[in-house]
């Protein structure tokens, strides 16, 4: 018995050996597999393939309350996709995943490569080749059998010096060049690395929003101040660096057949110390406030209401901006009045702003031109719930009217209001009035911090730098051996070339020179 189980010991100590190999030869395998250059391109495929989700689904980042209409609308998939990541693609397992392992591709690629350099650098040219006339390009060039071989072994050697690292044989010459190919070459990957770990930082910790501000009004770089938000997973509220900015006025000018000409935003910014300095802004000049970019990125009008209720009493007053919607600045908006009176219904009033506002001749309403010749607000009128204290996410400029009821005139058509400046109308119904004060504009202001800007822009430039390097220069080895014969001293060339190098016939050319041109003659 006690053989026996000696035995049954004995064989499953090989056994588990035997299974210990075998996972250290699969890990291998797997290594090599996964820091091969094809695999990180298919990686990079993969990688390419796992963001289109996100440019095809609502994402919770950029657009919370279309996420919500989309799990509300597909009961069945939306929680299924959700479960998936779907509507969080950038942030994902599954994404992190593919781009941690193309990281490691990358990684385990280029190191043994830049091993392999330092040790070629370290190291002479290789050998000659025992038959040089095995190679596409070679001379075979006899001299005068007074021409010794060491002579001209030493002319060659002194004028290859010159271009190519040499090594010195008794029979011969070894010369490379080209190492600035390779070493482009992995820095050019080195380069792919450093703009991954850049676009991943920036990515944990920029932010980005859209604000809209109305003239004569500010905005303070804090959250409730943006219109909507973005940030990374590292980002914290203590994050964004204190500035104000208010917007003394914006100017816009159009040719008369409508076409824009300039639009500048005049503002002035505080920064975190407390000075103040005065900034324009236009399309394509940005200006920085507390190391964050603040663009313009879009205008429009914002015509200042007050809105009355049943009771009477003042609910609302304030600018709304209208969102254009052509080029005519024919614009879209919406007012919300929750905070009527108790045991009143809520208002909204959604509808279309006009700069100049002219009959199309069929009946309807349009802007003939951007500017505010004859500015003119129409309005439908709701009532009822807005929505707002549902727990769900809504856009600010739409109207749900899932629970309002929208107002009618006595033909039972849908009520209309058109309010030029300075205009005030009761309400049907005795549901209130609205009086459309005036008119002002405003301005989308696109503001941005990414510490990783210059990281990424260095990487790249370094990069493209390092391809153009790696595509350009060229990677040779010259051999040349002399030996005398019978009635001559041989020379023999050959070359070789990484990849096709149409001027290595050239480059045999000026290997033999110094023979050909009769410099060996004395």
């Amino acid at each position: 018995m006690d053989h026996v189980c000696d035995l049954d010991d004995d064989e499953y100590g090989r056994s588990g050996d035997l299974g210990v190999r075998e996972i250290i030869r699969w890990a291998r395998w797997s290594w090599r597999q996964l820091t091969s250059m094809r695999v990180a391109i298919y990686l990079l495929l993969i990688l390419a393939l796992g963001a289109t989700p996100g440019s095809y689904f609502p994402q919770r980042a950029t657009d919370a309350e279309g996420v919500e209409t989309y799990l509300q609308t597909h009961p069945v998939a939306g929680p299924i996709l959700d479960q998936l990541g779907m509507f969080n693609v950038y942030t994902s397992v599954w994404f992190a995943a593919i781009y941690l392992l193309l990281f490691i591709s990358l990684i385990g690629c280029i190191i043994p490569r830049t091993g392999e350099l330092i040790t070629q650098l370290r190291q002479p040219p290789v050998r000659i080749p025992t038959n040089l006339a095995r190679f596409e390009h070679y001379r075979r060039i006899e001299l005068p059998p007074a021409i010794a071989p060491t002579l001209v072994l030493d002319q060659l050697s002194t004028h290859v010096r010159e271009r190519y690292r040499l090594r010195r044989q008794a029979e011969g010459i070894s010369a490379e060049r080209g190492y600035l190919k390779e070493a482009g070459n992995l820095i050019f990957h080195y380069g792919l690395v450093a703009i991954l770990v850049a676009f991943s930082w920036g990515q944990l910790t920029t932010y980005r929003g859209q604000a809209i501000v109305v003239e004569g009004r500010g905005f303070a770089n804090a959250l409730v101040d943006y219109d909507s938000f973005q940030a990374g997973a590292w980002f914290h509220d203590a994050n964004l660096t204190p500035f104000a900015l208010t917007l003394d006025d914006f100017t816009a000018s159009f040719t008369p057949s409508g076409r824009p000409e300039a639009f500048r935003a005049e503002v002035s910014i505080t920064e975190a110390d407390g000075t103040t300095h005065r900034e324009h802004i236009t399309p394509n000049h940005p200006v920085r406030a507390a190391n964050t970019a603040v663009t313009l990125s879009g205008n429009g009008y914002a015509p200042i209401v007050r809105v009355w209720d049943g009771a009477g009493a003042e609910v609302f007053a304030g600018p709304v901006p209208f969102i254009p919607e052509d080029a005519s600045y024919r614009s879209r908006g919406v007012i919300k009045v929750p905070d009527v009176s108790e045991n009143l219904d809520q208002l909204g009033f959604s509808g279309a702003f006009l700069p100049f506002a002219v009959d199309d001749g069929a009946g309807t309403l349009t802007s003939a031109h951007p500017s505010a010749i004859q500015p003119l607000l129409v309005l439908d009128v709701w009532h009822g719930d807005l929505g707002l204290d549902d727990g769900i996410a809504r856009n600010a400029y739409q109207l749900h009217t899932d629970d309002l009821t929208q107002v009618v005139d006595h033909d039972g058509q849908p009520y209309v209001l058109k309010l030029a400046p300075g205009e005030r109308r009761d309400l049907p119904d005795d549901l209130g009035a609205i009086e459309f004060v005036e008119l002002q504009r405003f301005v989308s202001l696109d503001i941005r911090h990414d510490p990783s800007t210059w990281a990424l822009l260095g990487a790249t430039l370094v990069t493209a730098a390092a391809m153009c390097v790696s595509l350009f220069v060229p990677r040779r080895r010259l051999w040349a051996t002399v030996t005398s014969a019978k009635h001559a001293t041989v020379l023999e060339v050959a070359g070789l070339a990484r990849g096709e190098d149409a001027r290595m016939e050239a480059e045999l050319d000026w290997l033999v020179a110094p023979v050909t041109t009769g410099d060996t003659d004395g």
